[in-house]
């Protein structure tokens, strides 16, 4: 698989404090989704151990119950509620407790999840919004507009939203929808082994349409997303020339290999493999520039390297130097935005003037999984894949093209990034895609490259987080 693009880095690529937490499943069982109690505070109706007025207080389950339950419990408004009259001197109507839970509440981040708000009025207008911090202390979030349901019940995988990030009915829809404060950001998990991204959903009666939420929250929840599954080893590898970092599933093997590349903007990225060794393959995360001590820039592409890659991993041996196909400059487009449009820059790749800068794809002699997106602006990447196709044996190849998406098709639950800054290039470059379309097809993508790789190289056993 190969991918292209990423957000400037800010900070050198590390190469330890990335192990597997210890303290992973210890903290689950500190208080980390503490189901028990969960369970039998909604049960309750209230936090256990309160009770009479004290119902009524903000009260955070995290302190109640002294772990990380992730859960808060704050009195809904009482719309078209009476008050008795011997209540009426309360300073705390008396009105259900709102409970937002997602379900499970740690998870690898490729898997769904089911996010659920309880104990608000029927019909109450709410916002639900979600947002997280990346490793860089840059916010990404995203809100949907909700009426509630008859029991005083939202839930996003069966109630359409009314607007906001996006409408209608996305289970994940929170998730697939953040977007960052900053312009030209992009989602990116660099400590895939050592920590989570951290998830918060929280729910604010009525609309909110501002960046920053003063109000209070009626209640919220927290989720971890994970990139790696208990057990999984994280071994960086100087071997030779070769520079990445190889994942592991736990157990004696062997495995499946898969290397994985990502492309122009070079560095180290390792979310995809980490969720691959999740599933079972042994996953070489490759560096091919612009990392350690490779070439800062890509001047060249040499296959040697690859090669050497190969034969850590798999003993597949490979020897070719490919020129690149000539691009001008002066095609750049500049969006509204500021952006650079690629799209246009190179050569075209049917003119006979390049024909040695193909890569001798009928020569593999593996299967081939392409998987483009038609509303890529970095290139006509659906272009380049038929070529390719046509110069390999029948049934050798496979071309996954969707309508719609971008050039950053990644695995499910990531946000679409139309737009990044990268290293080496003056402006931001422009992906494409459009939110909808391209969050099916990375839904559907990472379901056939799984599949994919399990028929090529035997099946997998996936783990549960």
């Amino acid at each position: 698989m190969r991918d292209e693009g990423q957000e400037e880095e800010r900070d050198e690529d590390k190469e330890e404090g990335n192990g597997i937490q210890g303290g992973r499943d210890k903290d689950r069982e500190g208080g980390n989704g503490i189901q028990g109690g969960r369970d039998g505070d909604r049960k309750a109706g209230m936090p256990a151990g309160l009770s009479g007025p004290q119902t009524y207080l903000t009260v955070s389950s995290r302190y109640l119950l002294g772990g990380s339950l992730g859960c808060s419990l704050l009195p809904a408004p009482c719309l078209g509620t009476a008050i008795p009259r011997d209540a009426q001197d309360d300073p705390f109507p008396r009105c259900a407790m709102v409970e937002v839970t997602v379900t499970p509440r740690s998870s690898l981040a490729d898997r769904p999840v089911q996010v659920r708000v309880r104990g608000l009025s029927p019909s109450q207008l709410v916002t639900l919004r979600a947002w997280l911090k990346d490793e860089h202390g840059e916010c990404f979030q995203s809100r949907a507009f909700f009426r509630a349901d008859g029991l005083g019940e939202v839930d996003p995988g069966s109630h359409a939203a009314l607007g906001g990030s996006y409408s209608g009915v996305w289970p994940m829809g929170l998730f697939w929808f953040l977007q960052p404060d900053t312009l030209f950001r992009r989602l990116v998990k660099r400590d895939v082994a050592g920590s989570p991204f951290l998830v918060r959903l929280e729910v604010f009666n009525g609309l909110q349409l501002g960046t920053e939420l003063q109000e209070q929250p009626l209640g919220w929840c927290e989720a971890e997303r994970w990139y790696v599954g208990p057990g999984v080893q994280r071994v960086p590898v100087r071997e030779g020339r070769v520079r990445g970092t190889l994942f592991l599933p736990p157990g004696p093997g062997p495995f499946p290999g898969v290397i994985d590349m990502f492309g122009g903007a070079g560095g180290l990225i390792e979310f995809r493999a980490g969720l691959l060794a999740s599933r079972g393959f042994a996953v070489l995360a490759l560096a091919f520039f612009a990392y350690d001590d490779l070439p800062r820039v890509l001047a060249q592409l040499d296959l040697e390297y690859f090669e050497e890659a190969a034969d850590f991993l798999l003993q597949h041996p490979k020897d070719l130097h490919i020129p690149p196909i000539p691009y001008c400059l002066e095609r750049i487009l500049l969006t509204e935005v500021g952006a650079m449009d690629n799209s246009a820059i190179f050569a075209d790749p049917r003119d006979p003037t390049y024909r040695a800068s193909a890569i001798p794809v009928e020569k593999i002699r593996g299967k081939v999984l392409f998987v483009v997106g038609e509303a890529d602006r970095s290139f006509n990447s659906k272009l380049f894949a038929q070529l390719a196709l046509e110069r390999m044996p029948p049934e050798s190849g496979r071309l996954l093209s969707y309508p719609g998406a971008g050039h950053l098709i990644e695995p499910p639950g990531s946000p679409l990034c139309s737009i990044s800054s990268i290293r080496g290039t003056p402006r931001p470059v422009a992906w494409g895609g459009e939110p909808q379309p391209h969050a099916h097809a990375q839904e559907h993508s990472w379901h056939e490259i799984v599949q994919f790789l399990e028929q090529q190289l035997g099946p997998a056993a996936a783990m549960k987080l």
